[in-house]
């Protein structure tokens, strides 16, 4: 018998019209569950960068906190015993839960803030500078050195948000966007008995550190040459923390008389539950590719033992089992990486939805999926081929 014949016997038999639809029945089950495990794969991978704080912004993730020590009736007439030491810096580096740590430093000297012009106003205010590495949203034009008249300055948009929704209309001022506000420019007077005065232009807004920041090159530069104590000391850290709603950190910033904002501990709870329930989705997933693949192995068994009269007359023909078990797996090959293939598409399309979302939202994540979905896509295509060839070399050896 030619090799083209026993092909199409072996068509017919394998692919006769009463198991068609059994054949899809166990294919599309098999799409369903290999998108289902792509899809939680997808949601744990995007949520674990999320979590980590991938880009410029701190997402949901590596969640960065302001730190002091607590006023008390006791300290509070001994202001210096309110900074934080250096070994104090060093063991909040040790702490649980805490990736990075980063000084607030503030100015040592008198600073104002003034404008002419129709809009006429003058305040003191403070300054504070920060590592870049901890801003949220910096600036292109984030950087200053001696001799620059121009100094960027970044406000907490908690300030804009108090100015337009409580000050302006009780005072009976407009409100102001950010974009009208980081067009105005002021004059920032530093220093007591000598002055200089620089032109301040606020740059950014950031939602992670309330303060006022400028650029630690201009912090130090004033410090140094207005500053009434020379000294580096901060009275606030910013820490950059996995999970600060970690029972050992929360003890461990009650002990050392540490304060934070609780209303922020209490979201991250929030979030160890929903990083719990994608867990439980992913392993709901891996059950269901299991099933779905055991389904699909299983109508290759039934096919091959309502065949096995034929399989056996074409070994007695004198055919090999190799070259039986070859045919048959080209026959079931296509559905497995076709089902794969569709996996990974969906998967693709997902993310790319997943990438234009979180971007409203002013979250980053790439693209394209991670690389846990590829290698499940390939883990998967292998498992399933090799399933489905022991499967069938078992059936026609039992034959």
């Amino acid at each position: 018998m030619s090799r083209n014949n026993t092909e199409v016997l072996l068509r017919k038999l394998m692919f006769h019209k009463s198991g068609k639809t059994r054949l899809w029945t166990a294919w599309i089950a098999l799409c369903v569950g290999l998108i289902l495990l792509f899809s939680a794969i997808m949601i744990w991978w995007n949520f674990r960068e999320l979590l980590a704080g991938k880009g410029t912004n701190d997402s949901l993730g590596s969640t960065f906190i302001t730190i002091n020590k607590k006023i008390t009736n006791e300290n509070m007439v001994q202001p210096a015993g309110n900074f934080f030491t250096e070994p104090e810096i060093e063991d909040l580096r040790k702490a649980p839960q805490v990736q990075d740590v980063g000084m607030l430093e503030s100015n040592h000297f008198p600073v104002s803030a003034s404008m002419g012009s129709s809009l006429r106003f003058y305040t003191q205010l403070f300054l504070e500078s920060v590592p870049e590495r901890f801003i949220d949203k910096k600036p292109k034009d984030w950087h200053w050195q001696e001799g620059d008249f121009q100094v960027p300055i970044i406000v907490s948009t908690e300030f804009l948000n108090l100015y337009n929704y409580g000050f302006a209309p009780s005072q009976g001022l407009p409100q102001l966007s950010e974009q009208m506000i980081t067009t105005l420019g002021f004059d920032l007077t530093i220093g007591g008995g000598i002055q200089e005065k620089y032109s301040g232009h606020i740059v950014g807004f950031s939602d992670r550190i309330t303060s006022v920041l400028v650029p630690e090159s201009f912090l130090k530069y004033a410090n140094a040459k207005f500053g009434e104590n020379n000294s580096v000391r901060a009275s606030r850290l910013i820490l950059k923390t996995k999970d600060p709603s970690d029972k050992a950190f929360e003890k461990y910033l009650t002990d050392h008389n540490y304060t934070t904002n609780t209303e922020q501990l209490r979201w991250n709870k929030l979030r160890a539950i929903v990083e719990t329930i994608t867990g439980a989705t992913g392993v709901l997933a891996v059950l269901l590719i299991g099933i779905s693949s055991l389904v699909f192995i299983l109508f290759i068994e039934l096919s091959l033992a309502k065949a096995s009269e034929a399989v056996k007359l074409l070994l007695q023909l004198g055919y090999r089992p190799s070259y039986l078990s070859k045919f048959i797996s080209r026959r079931f090959l296509p559905f497995i990486v076709s089902a794969v293939l569709i996996g990974v598409v969906i998967a693709v399309l997902l993310q790319f939805g997943c990438y234009l979302w979180v971007q409203k939202m002013d979250l980053q994540l790439s693209v394209l999926p991670g690389w846990p979905i590829w290698v499940a896509a390939a883990l998967a295509l292998i498992v399933l081929i090799v399933r489905m060839k022991r499967t069938i070399r078992g059936a026609i050896a039992d034959v």
